[in-house]
């Protein structure tokens, strides 16, 4: 298993995060349990805006509050300057709750419901990027009787194939989100915000897909961007000012994986902005990027405890632990892949090849396929690493089960960042029905 952060062997073959051993993690709270590397995190989001410091660029670096989102997460953002990328009523309050700077949060998404453009109005949001022709029309009227106006992007489907899984790919032409390039909507869209005094036209926005390892597909939708810029200034008398290439920036979760650095790739993508727009006249955007899974997937390990064993001679051997497809859904969701090691005996080499099977009543519950691990036994504690992002994010209580807790590491110190979920948690909305 790869070690990313502050993770560690320890002498005695115990890994350690944080500078605590998992044990005493595990002892303490519990599995599972999603364990967080703080410095890792806080380094990740430095490494974004490193690039653009030091070539003095104005940028805009908001977390995709999607990849994982809880009140001290946003703390951590705020304290870093980093911006806010939200899709939901529930990511906004999260963010306000963490006393995060409203006019530092932009709101995403392609069905925006009134209930919620309402809240992000009422709570001052910085820039709304406006998905499609419905939402035009909505959100102009909520600011009309408001008497607010408020800046807005416009989500440009660019119709960029980026090579990633198909599931997660959200740039091309046949896709639920934004404004169509290659059918003409984007200039249909921007008549329709001109009829609107209350919505401020700053910039446009794209998003290509996910866990992307080069910089080509941004290449691409860059200088498609910077076409529309180009037209729409001329043709429309617009002072656009604002350029969202989006998030999608991928990591490495096992050997097949090989992600560009950070800084690397933040650097190649304002290269590629500053050839596109210089070859259209147009002077350098405000950029803005929204990495969610760049920031913490590695920075998070889940720990568990093996417990039963199934051995099928000549075709396979299951070990099953203490959670599974309700903590970590994206192996049954798209086949993600992960790499897990015996968390207290890391020196022992690997004796058998077996597959990690969660406890659900489901069979594609299953963690990782064809480990190679020492002889794992019940009790054993099991890591499982890079599943900082798409993890508590989409857990759930299928089988009603609790969803774990998440604990933040530094320094030989541990925080809670969300507490373990009870039974009587999860019935708590329950309603009894009356005899």
């Amino acid at each position: 298993m790869e070690l990313y952060g502050t993770s560690r062997i320890l002498e005695n073959g115990e890994l350690a995060i944080g500078e605590i051993p998992v044990s005493k993690l595990a002892k303490t709270y519990g599995t599972p349990l999603y364990v967080y590397d703080e410095l890792f995190i806080r380094e990740q989001m430095r490494a974004y805006q490193r690039p653009f410091q030091h070539a003095h660029l104005p940028y805009r670096i908001a977390y995709a509050c999607k990849a994982f989102c809880t009140i001290g997460i946003c703390q951590i953002a705020k304290s870093e300057g980093m911006w806010l990328d939200v899709v939901s009523e529930g990511e906004l309050y999260t963010a306000l709750q963490a006393g995060f700077n409203p006019n530092h949060i932009c709101m995403n998404g392609n069905n925006k419901s009134e209930r919620e453009l309402r809240y992000a109005v009422h709570a001052g949001v910085g820039l709304i990027i406006v998905d499609n022709f419905y939402e035009i029309e909505l959100l102009a009227a909520i600011l009309r009787e408001q008497r607010r106006s408020l800046d807005i992007l416009l989500r440009v489907a660019p119709g960029v194939e980026a090579h990633t899984h198909e599931f997660i790919s959200t740039g091309q032409q046949d896709s639920k989100f934004g404004f169509d390039l290659k059918s003409g909507q984007i200039e249909m869209a921007v008549r329709r915000v001109k009829e609107h005094e209350e919505l401020h036209l700053v910039g446009l926005h794209s998003h290509i897909g996910s866990q992307i390892f080069d910089v080509e597909g941004f290449r691409l939708a860059a200088h498609r961007l910077a076409e529309q810029y180009a037209f729409l200034t001329s043709n429309y008398q617009l002072e656009l000012s604002v350029l969202n290439l989006g998030g999608g920036l991928g990591v490495r979760y096992t050997e097949e994986d090989t992600p560009t650095p950070i800084e690397r790739l933040t650097a190649e993508l304002i290269h590629v902005t500053q050839d596109a727009f210089s070859s259209f006249g147009i002077p350098f955007p405000l950029l803005m990027l929204e990495p969610g899974r760049s920031i913490v997937a590695q920075a998070g390990t889940t720990l568990y405890e093996v417990g039963s064993r199934k051995e099928i001679p000549s075709v396979r051997t299951y070990v099953a632990v203490d959670g599974g497809m309700t903590d970590n859904p994206r192996l049954a969701l798209y086949g993600a892949k992960y790499e897990a090691a015996i968390a207290t005996r890391m020196h022992e080499k690997p004796t058998e090849k077996v597959s990690i099977a969660g406890k659900c009543c489901e069979s594609g519950d299953m963690l990782v396929w064809d480990a190679q691990l020492p002889e794992a036994k019940a009790g054993d504690l099991l890591a499982i690493s890079c599943t900082g992002a798409y993890n508590y994010s989409m857990a759930s209580n299928y089988n009603r089960i609790p969803r774990p807790a998440a604990v933040l590491v530094k320094e030989g110190f541990a925080r809670l960042l969300v507490a373990r979920e009870s039974v009587e948690d999860m019935c708590r909305l329950d309603c009894i029905l009356d005899e």
